[in-house]
């Protein structure tokens, strides 16, 4: 599992040290750094697939993310006593991983000045099961591609979730090990039956239904209400007519699901398009994934996912240090810095910095006045 990871002259941050832990939960105000976090540990997933680490540096546009070039990578106040250096620091198992890379303005290959000397097979980051998630997921269609190579041989859903229906259709009927946080009333264990009991947590009666088109390189996904036959049965909907909301967080549902323990989840945004309760309902989906031994690593500006998290501590699904809660903010002379609120075994937290989940209060008292 990664403990902690320091970032040096790596976009928003002239230096970054934060712990980490099986649940961690990135917060704050827009453009403060936070999607920073989670596309540091892209670029080390990405630059690995491809074959470059530990060797030859970091591949700044791939499958993962595309960050442009060395001055786009570059912070912007750089320390000149690392001649800029741009450094990602990982400490995983009590073993270091350092990779510092050089600058180069219009090159998206950035040479390797230092390598870790620990295995690399052996940090989590790069073993199978890898996922990340980013905030502008697939939208809602009518069909969705059929990738080989992305969702059965690898078993990845794609930044944007595009695999997620071909990785359902071929994954169906698996059952779900116990260490997967499976719904206590699913009809059965299987992936499909799983999936269809956490959705109804957010949509109460619907149910999926995976196709292959059979010829083509496509799938479809289709939605149906209050049972599959009879008399109560709906008709069949394209994810196109039913909203945003169920097609935008089935790859959220997904990868929790089929998380294995010792692989790491990378989650931006997993409220978007949820009503409240469903918000709610993925800090705990969250929570139960960590607990089954994956690190999942999440960006949110949602209290109700802060919330979900807090009641799952309070139940006992994680313990106070399996959570890291992190709020990045801006300083009055513009840089960025990052407060960790703690969390106690009755959900309490430690302290609310300024900004940090307050709008609710802060309004409120503008209500009130």
């Amino acid at each position: 599992m990664i403990s902690r990871i320091r970032l040096g002259n790596f976009k928003a941050f002239a230096r970054l040290d934060i712990g980490m832990a099986p649940l961690t939960l990135l917060s704050g105000i827009n453009a403060t750094g936070k999607s920073t976090v989670l596309q540091a540990l892209a670029i080390l997933r990405q630059s690995f697939d491809a074959g470059i680490l530990p060797e030859e540096g970091l591949l700044l546009n791939g499958e993962l993310v595309s960050l442009g070039t060395g001055k786009d990578l570059l912070h912007e106040d750089y320390d000149e006593d690392e001649q800029p250096a741009i450094s990602i620091h990982l400490t995983d198992n009590d073993e270091q991983y350092l990779w510092a890379v050089g600058y180069s303005r219009e090159d998206d290959l950035l040479q390797a000045h230092s390598r870790p000397t620990s295995p690399l097979a052996a940090l989590a980051l790069f073993q199978p099961g890898f996922q990340y998630l980013r905030a502008d997921r697939a939208v809602p269609a009518v069909t969705y591609p059929k990738s080989y190579e992305a969702a059965i041989r690898r078993g990845f859903l794609g930044v944007t979730g595009e695999h997620t229906v071909n990785y359902l259709r071929s994954h169906q009927d698996d059952r779900l090990p116990d260490t997967a946080p499976r719904h206590d009333r699913a009809a059965s264990s299987t992936l499909l039956d799983q999936v269809t009991a956490w959705m109804q947590e957010l949509c109460p009666g619907v149910n999926l239904q995976v196709n292959d088109l059979e010829g083509t390189d496509l799938v479809q996904l289709d939605y149906g209400f209050f049972g599959t036959a009879g008399l109560r049965a709906s008709n069949r909907y394209r994810p196109t007519n039913v909203g945003f909301g169920l097609t935008y967080v089935l790859p959220v549902v997904v990868s929790c699901l089929t998380a294995a323990p010792n692989t790491v989840m990378l989650i931006e945004n997993p409220e978007a398009h949820l009503h409240p309760h469903g918000q709610t309902l993925m800090g705990k989906l969250a929570s139960r994934t960590a607990a089954g031994g994956a690190q999942v690593i999440m960006e949110t500006h949602s209290d109700h996912v802060l919330n979900g998290l807090r009641i799952s501590v309070k139940d006992g699904v994680l313990q106070p240090t399996e959570v890291a809660l992190h709020y990045f903010h801006r300083t009055a002379t513009g840089s960025i810095s990052s407060t960790r609120p703690m969390i106690g075994p009755d959900g309490m937290l430690s302290d609310w910095p300024s900004g940090f989940f307050d709008e609710w209060d802060r309004t409120l008292d503008n209500l009130l006045s």
